[in-house]
């Protein structure tokens, strides 16, 4: 029988789960993904982790301490550093040990990731975890150049490259699929982290609520790196948090570019990291718009009539706002 990876369908696995899921594979090794954020998965977070950390760290560890029971091993990397002068979020790098410190843990592999100690550092930790299941070293490293294949290929899938050179308006005026409709098509950005804005639970599925109110929804995955890094220089300093900059560089570049009609920045209680950007994204699109925005603070306590009312009511704000620019 295959031995079985668990992958925890929580924070950076909404980034990397292609490049993880074609590496095992590749090796005959079997990925078991934790199920969708439930009530449950976060009651056995919160009943294991420290009352002082973020949500998202929360309910990675009801998705990891649940998949001990389903699988071989979980696999949690201790991702420091993936660009040379930026470093990850602190909790990246101190995950596998929070998590081997609860009682009964899962059996874990966690290499390190740190483009710090040379060029080839992620190959070098593809190469110690393959040689767990494997004395094939070509086939190791196959793997791992196919994982870094379906990175690439997932995230270029993701990008919208001419999102602001074709809004939505003049798109659909072409094919006549506006016709008859007065009130304008609004296109928001979605500001946070992907494992924040993309998990239907603790964001109280805020993408699809947008979505069924014919909302065009953006977030920073859509954004090129180039773009992003772009924009992000015209902050105030340099940020050493590679995720952070990511979304306030895709930010910046709506704001900047008119790309979105609105901005909503969701932000996990109580991530520090989160809340600086916030400041510079507020900032930011106050003066150079001015674009409307909103923050949401999501923690285990959010609750969904709250969201709805202020979703409406920003909702509104922008509907007025465009058909008072559009002189309607």
């Amino acid at each position: 029988m295959a031995p079985t990876v668990g992958l925890p369908r929580a924070l950076l696995y909404y980034k990397y789960h292609a490049a993880w899921d074609a590496f095992f594979n590749h090796l005959g090794v079997e990925t078991v993904t934790s199920e969708n954020t439930s009530k449950k998965v976060l009651n056995i977070g919160l009943k294991a982790s420290d009352s002082e950390i973020c949500l998202p760290v929360k309910v990675f560890y009801g998705h990891a301490l649940d998949l001990g029971e389903k699988c071989d091993y979980v696999f949690i990397p201790r991702i420091v550093q993936v660009e040379k002068g930026s470093f990850t979020c602190p909790k990246f790098l101190g995950l596998p040990d929070m998590i081997r410190a609860v009682d009964n843990p899962p059996e874990i592999i966690s290499p390190t990731i740190d483009v710090r100690n040379g060029r080839h550092a992620i190959r070098d930790a593809a190469l110690e975890v393959g040689r767990m299941f494997t004395d094939d070293e070509a086939k190791i490293v196959k793997a791992y150049k196919l994982a870094m294949k379906a990175l690439r290929k997932h995230e270029k899938d993701l990008v919208k490259e001419n999102i602001e050179k074709t809004p939505i308006e003049k798109l659909k005026s072409l094919i006549g699929g506006n016709e008859g409709n007065k009130e304008p098509v609004l296109r928001i950005g979605i500001a946070g982290h992907a494992y924040n804005i993309e998990d239907p639970y603790i964001s109280l599925n805020l993408i699809q609520r947008l979505k069924d109110r014919g909302i065009e929804v953006v977030t920073p995955e859509n954004v090129p790196m180039k773009k992003i890094k772009k924009a992000a220089k015209d902050a105030p300093k340099d940020l050493f948090w590679n995720y952070e900059r990511d979304i306030l560089g895709a930010s910046y570049h709506w704001v900047k570019n008119k790309v979105v009609d609105g901005i909503i920045y969701v932000v996990a209680f109580p991530c520090g990291p989160d809340s600086t950007i916030q400041v510079f994204v507020e900032g930011y699109a106050k003066k150079e718009g001015p674009v409307p925005l909103m923050s949401i603070v999501i923690d285990e306590h959010s609750a969904e009539a709250g969201l709805v009312t202020r979703l409406e009511a920003f909702v509104d704000l922008l509907t007025e706002s465009k058909l008072s620019a559009q002189g309607v």
